[in-house]
């Protein structure tokens, strides 16, 4: 694709793609011209380096999330939905959580995302300060339900690059760890049924509502203060 043809849109979905498909260490201007049809030469007149193109692609995948109508919407619905659909977009794109850590991270779309979870929890009755903590802590805890899958596709790429089989060494490590369980009744219960990096089902669902009820509470405490 010539580059008078390319477009700092096409790239970054290319990226997208690419990213998903091969992680962050997969990423290169050479295997995404390859991708687009073009010299890696051609992305360079849109998008100077790989840092600008993780940014440009972490911020366009915060376009995924809905924003409930804060009108229609009650409180408790519409931060349930906006944090599923953020774990479910975390899910899809498994090297953004990584990418938090190692780039930097900001754009249009992270912070439409953004000013309208502060506005959400704000309409219910939290205080600006609040609303702030509010969404930091349900943004936290959704990156790290994300994490253990998201760690597991990485490793098994990291594993399956080094030449090893991937699926055998995890299963190994679950040997190991079964073995090391041995003495600990529960916990020894518990590792059988699991894979590497697996959480108890239903745990992203179990956290958010608990986290939720607390602040349910919280809005309760307002209510009768005032």
């Amino acid at each position: 694709m010539p580059k008078d043809t390319l477009t700092a849109d096409q790239i970054v979905r290319a990226a997208i793609a690419l990213l998903d498909e091969e992680g962050l260490d997969g990423l290169n201007m050479r295997s995404l011209g390859k991708r687009l049809g073009s010299a890696a030469t051609a992305i360079y007149w849109h998008i100077k380096t790989k840092d600008e193109l993780v940014r440009l692609a972490g911020d366009a995948v915060w376009d995924e999330i809905a924003l409930p109508d804060l009108d229609t919407t009650d409180w408790r619905t519409a931060t349930t939905a906006m944090a599923t659909a953020t774990h479910a977009m975390l899910t899809r794109h498994p090297w953004l959580g990584q990418a938090f850590g190692s780039h930097l991270l900001y754009g249009p779309n992270k912070a439409r995302v953004d000013d309208h979870t502060l506005a959400l929890h704000e309409r219910a009755g939290f205080t600006p300060t609040e609303a702030d903590q509010a969404a930091a802590t349900l943004l936290l805890f959704t990156l790290g339900a994300a994490l253990g899958p998201a760690s597991e596709i990485a490793l098994t790429r990291r594993l399956t690059r080094n030449g090893t089989d991937a699926r055998q060494a995890l299963a190994d490590t679950m040997t190991h760890a079964a073995r090391i369980a041995a003495p600990y009744p529960r916990l020894r219960e518990r590792i059988g049924t699991t894979g590497y990096a697996d959480a108890p089902e239903n745990t992203f669902h179990f956290g958010l509502h608990a986290i939720l009820d607390g602040l349910t509470a919280r809005l309760a405490q307002h209510t009768t203060e005032h």
